[in-house]
C-alpha cells in the first residue's frame, strides 16, 4: 500500500494518514484562547471564590485529559504517547476592554513521535475554557469563548510554526 500523506484514498474516501514510514521527531505544540467574563467572574475566579470549587485546578485537570483523549474526539487524529501536558491560565489586564475582562489559557504538549500534537493542544484548551465557563455559569452566563489558536509548534516535515502578531 502506498503511503498516503492525505486524508483523502484515490476514490475520494476518509482515510487516515499512514504515519508508519514517517521519522520520529521531537513535537512540541502551544495554543492558546480566552474566555472573557465580567467583572464579578474574573474577581471571583482569580481569588478562588467560586461555589463550585478550585475552578482552574478543575479546568486545568479537565483540559489535561481532553488532550490526552484528542483521538477520541477527532475523526482520523492518531492516538499518540504524549511526554507531558500542561495546562497555565494567566489575568491579562486588557484596558480598551474595560467591561470584560478575561482569562487566557495557554496549553502546551510534547511528544517523540511521528505525528503532530496541535490537535492535542488546541483540544486541551478548548475544554479547559469550556471547564470554566461550566462551574461559572451559575455566576454568569454572558460568558464567551474565543481566540483559540496555536501559538507555535515545532518538529515533524513540516518544521517550526510561531504566530506573528
Amino acid at each position: 500500500m502506498e503511503l498516503n500523506s492525505n486524508h483523502f484514498d484515490n476514490s475520494g474516501n476518509a482515510v487516515m494518514v499512514d504515519i508508519g514510514e514517517k521519522e520520529a521527531t521531537k513535537r512540541i505544540a502551544v495554543a492558546s484562547g480566552k474566555i472573557f467574563v465580567d467583572e464579578k467572574t474574573y474577581k471571583m475566579i482569580a481569588e478562588g471564590k467560586v461555589s463550585k470549587g478550585d475552578v482552574l485546578g478543575v479546568a486545568r485537570i479537565a483540559g489535561i485529559m481532553a488532550a490526552k483523549q484528542t483521538f477520541l474526539s477527532i475523526p482520523l487524529c492518531h492516538p499518540i504517547s504524549i511526554e507531558s501536558i500542561s495546562i497555565d491560565f494567566e489575568f491579562p489586564i486588557d484596558e480598551a476592554s474595560i467591561d470584560k475582562k478575561f482569562i487566557k489559557a495557554i496549553c502546551s504538549v510534547k511528544t517523540t513521535g511521528t505525528t503532530g500534537v496541535e490537535m492535542e493542544a488546541l483540544n486541551g484548551v478548548c475544554i479547559a475554557l469550556l471547564t470554566i465557563y461550566d462551574m461559572c455559569k451559575s455566576i454568569e452566563k454572558g460568558m464567551t469563548i474565543g481566540e483559540i489558536q496555536l501559538e507555535k509548534k515545532s518538529g515533524g516535515k513540516s518544521g517550526n510554526y510561531e504566530r506573528q502578531l
